[in-house]
């Protein structure tokens, strides 16, 4: 088949979050697998210097792009990589700056305009540089495109359509904004009912997506249940039980060529499910980079990778961590996010300095080394649309605490004391006691190595590789392009 993805973000070109590992990810699976798959992407000024080490040709160097009464002139740049054509559209006024989003004061003003921009740019690749059997858009930023195709504001397209996959990587973020950016954008005032782009009074890119494409995924099955849910659905249900037919849920992958403890060249020794011995290695070295006491290699050390934000729960770890500590763990942080949680977590580093260790950054190989030092890992989302992290955490024997919700309920199974079956341990709700109660429980088991051993190894012999996720959208993909829907 021929794929044409079109997303905000996507590594190794582009990066803030999971979103760039699974457009990727799952891009470059798609290309192994005999798909001619291509890419289309902002090109930010964080872009500039991966594209300087590649060779990089202009398929477009004027290429018009109709927002409401302008004409913006822009590039496009490709780039074949992974078996994958990249295409990149060079804007320099609006995405040649710092923050692919915005930036510690705000998003950008004018995102709509920029991704309006970005959407054109790929349906008119899409009509004359890669006609493709299916678009696969990929959040908000996107949802523009489905909506200019099915209300015919796309002309050029091969047959005048192009069936589209829309996938919600998270319901937390639609693109609101008032209703006088439709003319600033081309959109006829007649998009804006109920049935169309309005929401609460305002305009929606999300509830574009949902509304006009073909098919709509979510990438966990248990995330698919949860948002038709007034719990999860924030707002939204009511529009998504409106598509619930065509709702599927599909378990994000992991590059395993990336994040396989056997061969990852970030940490300090490989280790494997028959030889363990790497991993007491990896713990050392993360316990000298963080600043923890080398005397404490058995203490029970515990490792956050995450955004901190209230999403993610966070804000329970830091109203905890010393009742964590109490219990005789450790703690490693690392990430970026709201303020008073760096705040909070920096303070709990300066008062609790051979206990807890807070490193306020993005840092990916300092993500590796945790992933591979740390005992346990945790994760108490409040909700997760998937989640990476676990699914790393199970690669590389570090047992994951998680919230039982979206993709954590997916791929870890709580620990039995009687059969010892599982590869994990859950939080039934975001109560901090709840998740005091289930570090407790981890630890107990922690004492037996035996059945440390065990559950370290259930977690390794788990195979979230990206081919059998691959295979599902394949599915989607053929089967929208049957329809022509």
């Amino acid at each position: 088949m021929k794929i044409l993805m079109l997303a905000s973000e996507a590594e190794p070109y582009s990066k803030t979050g999971g979103l760039a590992d699974v457009v990727g990810s799952l891009s470059r699976t798609l290309a192994g697998l005999g798909h001619e798959v291509g890419v289309v992407l902002p090109l930010y000024q964080e872009t500039a210097p991966v594209l300087a080490k590649r060779s990089v040709s202009t398929i477009h160097e004027h290429l018009a792009i109709p927002l409401g009464k302008e004409t913006r002139n822009v590039a496009i740049r490709r780039v074949a990589e992974g078996g994958v054509s990249w295409f990149f559209v060079d804007d320099k006024e609006y995405f040649d700056r710092p923050g692919l989003y915005g930036t510690s004061e705000g998003d950008h003003p004018d995102n709509p305009q920029r991704f309006t921009t970005l959407v054109r740019a790929a349906l008119a690749i899409a009509a004359s540089d890669f006609p493709a059997d299916v678009l696969h858009c990929h959040d908000w930023q996107t949802g523009l495109a489905p909506a200019l195709i099915k209300s015919g504001l796309a002309p050029g397209l091969p047959g005048g359509k192009l069936p589209v996959l829309f996938t919600i990587h998270n319901l937390g973020y639609d693109g609101l904004y008032d209703p006088a950016i439709l003319p600033r954008l081309g959109l006829p005032d007649e998009l804006f009912h109920v049935d169309g782009l309005e929401f609460h009074g305002k305009v929606s890119f999300l509830k574009a997506g949902l509304l006009y494409s073909g098919k709509v995924s979510t990438v966990s099955e248990a995330y698919s249940r949860e948002i038709i849910t007034p719990e999860f659905g924030l707002g939204k249900e009511g529009i998504i039980i409106r598509r619930e037919a065509d709702l599927i849920g599909i378990l994000n992958g992991v590059d395993y060529a990336v994040w396989n403890p056997e061969i990852d060249p970030l940490i300090a020794a490989p280790y494997s499910i028959d030889d363990l011995s790497g991993k007491r290695k990896c713990k050392r070295d993360l316990l000298a980079q963080v600043g923890l006491p080398a005397a404490a290699i058995d203490v029970p050390l515990i490792g956050i990778v995450s955004r901190l934000a209230w999403q993610k729960g966070l804000d329970i770890v830091a109203g905890v961590a010393n009742e964590i500590v109490d219990l005789g763990a450790m703690l490693v942080i690392l990430g970026t996010g709201e303020a008073a949680l760096e705040k909070r977590f920096a303070l709990w580093s300066e008062r609790l300095p051979d206990r807890i260790a807070a490193r306020l950054a993005y840092d990916n190989r300092l993500a590796h080394m945790i992933e591979a030092g740390a005992d346990v890992f945790l994760m108490p989302s409040r909700y997760e649309p998937c989640g990476l992290n676990q699914m790393y955490s199970l690669k590389y024997g570090t047992v994951p605490i998680v919230r039982a919700t979206g993709g954590l309920l997916d791929t870890v199974e709580p620990w039995d004391r009687e059969t010892w079956q599982g590869n994990g341990f859950h939080l039934a709700d975001d109560a901090p006691q709840s998740l005091v109660a289930a570090v407790k429980d981890a630890l107990a088991v922690y004492k037996n190595r035996d059945a440390w051993s065990v559950i370290m190894r259930n977690g390794m012999t788990r195979d979230y590789s990206w081919e059998r996720s691959a295979g599902k959208y394949v599915a989607v993909y053929r089967e929208l392009a049957s329809s022509g829907s």
